[in-house]
């Protein structure tokens, strides 16, 4: 078995962000973020949209960014430390779309190791200098400078090792232009190894320690190091040099000290939440710094979301006083990054990212601490407390919707669409949601207006060539056609000079200023002045067809008769040829008016008879056919669609100009063919079924760039992105006809009329793969099922240390009514606030939910309805039970019907070792057409069940170590067989016939059988690797796919002659499974598959997205990134793709430096798989690089393209 695998949805998740200006634009600076293998550089636009400029995947995992600025220049650079084991610098090339690796240079083993650096970066202030530093012992600086040229140059690396020594943080500090100085925070473990009482390490000290770069003696030496709090987690580099202070913050739990050499700690206490309970401490988990000409504060975010902002009062470098004042409230961050023109960026922990924009830049009213009001008591430094508020100083303008962390994904098709709808449950505690992925791109609706009857068409025109926004609607009806004009206001108007009372069959911009009409009985010109030509049609033949551009016009009469027309100089339309067509003319098109020509050459004209000629229409040889090519079904619609020639730029691809004629057949599909721009003939043609009515085309804008919309039974958009051309669904209703509009309120975007409605719509984001509805939900979801008959989802959700509901409710109530005397101590803000903003000011999903004590567990269970989007039924768990699995089970007496079995654990503690007071099995029943749970008993278990699943009429559990299987009684379930000989903890069960296939979590996968005349469960196979399972699916009877947390998919199979031998043996097995072999079962399953994914898969599931596809294995990711594994079909293929991957690995290496080969066998040696992503990289290569590997391939790029784009099909 051979597997495909393609990226499906690029990860969502951030793991680290900077900003800078990378492309050197002073006005305007971009955010480059790390999405675990993926980096993206991000640019908030005109309207603080944020709109993605680049996305490159690089084979390894991105563990630190830095940018610096060489002295003097404008351009940052970017430095990214990977699990390579190099260093590597980055310049964004503005012209080409690209990143330009400058520098590459190896110090160390490739994987994330403890002393290979990678895991720190920290630069000069002044970008002459970069350390990157490993968890332990090592670091190393390299010097960075230019040549003549001006061409930055690095050096070689100078070493400041420290043995056993753990880093926690490093940074620069700025010091003007003296020697480059380093500060980290280090621990040192010496001790703590040699002294077996432990003694020593209760007394280890963190130490802040700097470290000074010579330039003239050219090493690393140690220069300062001093005390710090143990609780020390993140330094932050303070201005220096004219400035600022220099020195460094060092944030500590609850506290933040500013340090410098030779200068008194200043220390100030962070301020605490009123409901924090007193044993937790506060930790800084993110910083960044707002330097303006006059001011300079830095904003720092705790673990709870709340951000500081701590200003430094200073003469010249000594300071007086540090000060932290609460600024404002948003979700946890992993990094905040000041933008120009003031936005801030937060790239959240979980959950959707977002843009703010500064509002203020704090008031004196917020609860303020400060070094010089810290107080000291005998229990310690007296605290400083505040409440949250709203947002004040921020206003959030954008979001980036983020599926991180995916816990579970079902693919199922419930709302009857024509594609399967992915249902996934994301985020962590009160940003949880539900979230429904369609495949297709989002469309926002600008507009709807009902007609007075059923349109059959509409056209948008302008009144000049030069004009920027259209000027007209023209919607055409069965006898009479309508024209709108487009203002402030869209209204009718009877001045145009179009004819009212015909149906139109097209309407345009004819030459520069005159606008056409045609109609079935003739030709309308009305010229710019209001004079109005006619033609007429000769005797009573009617115009059934009509083809245009600009500049020319072709119509084609009943009967097969082809009439062509030009513009000529004077702006007259005139007649130039006949032309006796063998049959009727199903429809026709013109090429566009290439660039400096009067006409353009090709007329494609669609017959009954299955065929597609092209005309020209040159002078020379006008009507002659030049190609002919026979299609399966008689073309209902044609289009030309021309591609300008592109070397890089916004699409980061080479490709040179070139005509595509577009063909929507009678029988759903759409045909793609090349046109040669100079003889006519037509090559390379693609076939894609797009629905079940034939598509029409139509041209339309999307971007500044020719698009086309293709309407079938749904809407698809054809465009050109990042070098590939889509073809993607959009998530609209059925349409019947488009165009393109353009006014002032809404610069691009398409018109079209459905039923008897007139449709305004901009298309969102391009490039994407889905497009999400979100259901938010209250706790961390766990796991949820469908329940079949009546297509609701019940899902368990459970979160640690936090309140239930009411405990929640009563503390916000005292909260207002201790509100009284006032929010942070002051009176007159809380009389201004209405009711409906109290209520704003505790919004759970801003602020995070109140912290409890780690032993106590919060849980429900949900009944949701994903088409009427509510919640149907919400049973909060009542003393301190969790819900960790779930299944739906028939049991043998039918007396309920179907029932829901939950696995519950009460009081689980995980720290210092894992206890629990008690598990459980609910058993609801459904009522209400399912709406509603009722408990019908619960059952008390020595484990936690973490799997459920229905076997025969009965439920199977795996309850710790053990599986169980268990029959439903009147008060409680009763126990009919178990197996205890499971090495660890059961964690996922699947079934099929009789055979059972459990999941370990350390110990991959156990295949066992029930032998219902015996009633016994015994394992007849296992697998010799000790997998730590995160996911599992069923793909056959002796076949498993799982993954594991260290990112790898792997499938097991179990060898054929054993799975015959199992079956036909009478004891099924039995007698082997008595002896057993290597400790475990007698028979072991073989691994088939095997790849590295880079990412922590959570779900797995078989499905098939598209209708009548192949099924592919679906997976989610911790990061929110959503795969496929597709089958290959014919051995061609897999030789096909297999050595276009070695070409890609060999001639495009990853940007990172990591071997491409290597990542993908991080763990295991990668078998059977090959890697899509590499695959589709190959359009962005250079044409020439593009050209050689495909004549050693024996194609022309061309068709490379096509394979990529067949298979691309096949999945989504």
């Amino acid at each position: 078995m051979y597997l495909y695998n393609l990226t499906l949805q690029k990860p969502t998740g951030i793991l680290c962000a900077i900003s800078g200006s990378f492309s050197g634009n002073l006005k305007t600076q971009e955010i480059v973020v790390a999405r675990g293998k993926v980096l993206d550089l991000l640019r908030p636009d005109e309207n603080g949209k944020l709109q993605c400029l680049l996305s490159v995947e690089i084979f390894g995992v991105i563990r630190s960014l830095a940018h610096f600025r060489l002295t003097g220049s404008q351009k940052d650079y970017i430095v990214v430390g990977s699990d390579s084991g190099r260093i590597v610098i980055f310049d964004y090339n503005k012209e080409k779309n690209t990143l330009d690796k400058v520098h590459q240079e190896t110090f160390g083993k490739s994987g994330c190791r403890r002393i290979v650096p990678g895991q720190y970066l920290a630069v000069d202030p002044k970008g002459r200098a970069v350390m990157i530093g490993a968890c332990e012992k090592q670091k190393l600086v390299y010097v960075l400078n230019r040549d003549t040229a001006a061409r930055l140059t690095i050096s070689s690396p100078l070493e400041a090792p420290k043995s056993h020594t753990i880093v926690y943080s490093i940074c620069g500090v700025d010091c003007g232009f003296d020697n480059p100085v380093f500060a980290a925070i280090e621990l040192d473990y010496s001790e703590s190894d040699q002294d077996p009482t432990g003694q020593a390490a209760n007394e280890a000290q963190k130490q802040l320690t700097f470290y000074e770069l010579d330039l003239g003696l050219n090493h690393v030496s140690r220069k300062w190091s001093d005390q710090v709090d143990n609780g020390a987690n993140l330094l932050v580099t303070v201005p220096g040099g004219g400035d600022g202070p220099s020195g460094v913050l060092v944030c500590a739990e609850n506290f933040v000290i500013y340090k410098n050499q030779g200068h008194q700690d200043l220390r100030a206490v962070i301020p605490r939440r009123e409901d924090l309970s007193a044993e937790r401490g506060v930790l800084i988990v993110s910083a960044t710094m707002l330097k303006q000409k006059t001011m300079l504060f830095f904003l720092l975010q705790t673990e709870y979301g709340d951000i500081f902002k701590v200003t430094l009062d200073h003469e010249n470098d000594r300071v007086k006083e540090l000060k932290i004042q609460y600024f404002d409230t948003i979700p946890v961050t992993s990094s905040m990054c000041v933008v120009k023109p003031g936005f801030l960026f937060s790239a959240s922990e979980f959950g959707n990212h977002a843009l703010y924009q500064f509002q203020a830049l704090g008031n004196d009213l917020d609860v303020e601490a400060s070094s010089a009001t810290l107080m000291e008591t005998d229990e310690g430094f007296q605290p400083v407390f505040f409440r949250p508020r709203k947002l004040m100083n921020l206003v959030r303008i954008d979001q980036a919707e983020s599926l991180s962390p995916i816990m579970d994904m079902k693919i199922m098709n419930l709302f009857e669409d024509e594609t399967p709808q992915v249902f996934t449950l994301c985020g962590r505690g009160p940003r949880s949601s539900l979230r429904v992925l369609r495949p297709g791109l989002a469309v926002t609706e600008m507009a709807v207006s009902q007609l007075p009857g059923v349109p059959s068409a509409v056209w948008t025109v302008k009144k000049n060539v030069n004009d920027e926004f259209d000027a007209y609607i023209v919607v055409s009806f069965a006898n009479a056609t309508l024209v709108l004009s487009i203002g402030e206001t869209v209204e009718e108007v009877n001045d145009s000079g179009f004819l009212d009372t015909t149906p139109s069959l097209a309407v345009s911009l004819i030459g520069d200023d005159s606008l056409m009409q045609v109609h079935p009985s003739g030709i309308r010109h009305i010229r710019e002045d209001g004079r109005v030509n006619e033609w007429r049609t000769p005797g009573k033949r009617t115009i059934v067809n009509v083809g245009y551009n600009r500049l020319q016009v072709v119509i084609a009469l009943s009967g097969g008769e082809i009439i062509y027309f030009e513009v000529d100089m004077t702006g007259q339309l005139m007649e130039v040829e006949k032309h006796e067509m063998s049959g009727d003319v199903a429809c026709l098109d013109i090429a566009p008016v290439p660039e400096g020509r009067q006409r353009s050459r090709f007329l494609a004209v669609g017959s009954y008879d299955n065929t597609i000629r092209i005309l020209s229409l040159d002078p020379d040889d006008c009507m002659q056919v030049l190609s002919l090519q026979s299609v399966s079904s008689p073309p209902e619609s044609l289009l030309f669609l021309e591609v300008q020639a592109s070397v890089g730029g916004e699409d980061g691809a080479d490709h040179p100009a070139s005509l595509f004629l577009n063909v929507g057949l009678n029988n759903g599909v759409l045909f793609r063919t090349v046109v040669d721009m100079i003889t006519g003939q037509l090559s390379d043609a693609r076939s894609r079924f797009l629905g079940l009515r034939a598509p029409t085309l139509f041209p339309i804008v999307v971007r500044g760039r020719k698009a086309m919309i293709c309407l079938s039974s749904r809407p698809w958009l054809g465009y050109i992105h990042q070098g590939h051309f889509l073809l993607t669904p959009l998530s609209y209703e059925r349409l019947e006809y488009a165009a393109s509009f353009s006014s002032d309120q809404c610069a691009e975007g398409v018109v079209s009329v459905a039923g008897d409605a007139l449709r305004v719509f901009t298309i969102d984001r391009l490039g994407e793969s889905f497009n999400e509805t979100a259901f938010p939900l209250r706790y961390t979801p766990r796991k949820f099922v469908v329940q079949p008959k009546r297509k609701l989802l019940v899902i368990v959700e459970s979160d640690q240390g936090a309140f239930t509901a009411e405990q929640r409710e009563e503390a916000k109530k005292e909260a207002f009514e201790g509100a009284g005397i006032g929010e942070n101590g002051n009176n007159e803000q809380m009389e201004n606030v209405e009711d409906d903003e109290n209520s704003g000011l505790f919004s759970d999903e801003q602020y995070g939910y109140p912290k409890a004590e780690s032993t106590r567990w919060v849980s429900c269970i949900r009944v949701l309805d994903p088409r009427a989007a509510q919640t149907t039924c919400l049973l909060e768990l009542q003393d301190n039970e969790a819900a960790f699995s779930l299944c739906t089970v028939n049991f043998h007496d039918k007396e309920y019907g179907t029932l829901l079995a939950v696995g519950t654990a009460k009081g689980l503690q995980f720290w210092p070792t894992r206890s629990f007071e008690a598990g459980f099995i609910h058993i609801y029943r459904f009522k209400e057409d399912g709406k509603v749970l009722e408990l019908l008993h619960k059952t008390q278990v020595e484990g936690v069940p973490l799997a459920l699943c229905q076997f025969q009429g009965k439920l199977l559990a795996g309850i710790g170590s053990v599986l169980r299987l268990y029959d439903l009684g009147k008060r409680r379930l009763l126990r009919k067989c178990e197996n205890k000989l499971f090495p660890n903890t059961i964690t996922s069960i699947h079934t099929y016939r009789d055979r059972i296939y459990v999941g370990d979590m350390q110990e991959s996968f156990h295949y066992c059988k029930y032998r219902r005349d015996e009633n016994q469960l015994y394992i007849f196979a296992d697998d010799t690797v000790p997998r730590w399972l995160t996911a599992a699916s069923h793909i056959d009877f002796d076949t498993m796919a799982g993954s594991d947390k260290f990112g790898n998919i792997y499938f097991v199979r179990l060898p054929q002659d054993v799975s015959d031998e199992i079956e036909e043996d009478p004891t099924g097995g039995k007698i082997k499974w008595e002896q057993g072999k290597l400790n475990g079962a007698p028979n072991k399953v073989e691994e088939i598959v095997q790849f590295h994914v880079g990412d922590v898969v959570t779900c797995l599931q078989k499905a098939s997205l598209i209708p009548g596809g192949g099924e592919c294995l679906i997976y989610g990711t911790v990061m929110g990134s959503l795969g496929a594994f597709l089958p290959f079909t014919s051995r061609d293929d897999v030789d096909f793709f297999s050595h276009l991957e070695m070409h890609m690995r060999q001639e495009h290496p990853p940007l990172c430096g990591r071997d491409h080969m290597s990542y993908r066998s991080s763990y295991f040696p990668v078998k059977d798989v090959i890697d899509g992503d590499l695959c589709e990289q190959f359009p962005t290569l250079p044409m020439d690089m593009q050209r050689k590997i495909a004549d050693e391939l024996d194609r022309t790029p061309a068709e490379i393209l096509k394979k990529l784009e067949e298979i691309r099909n096949k999945i989504i």
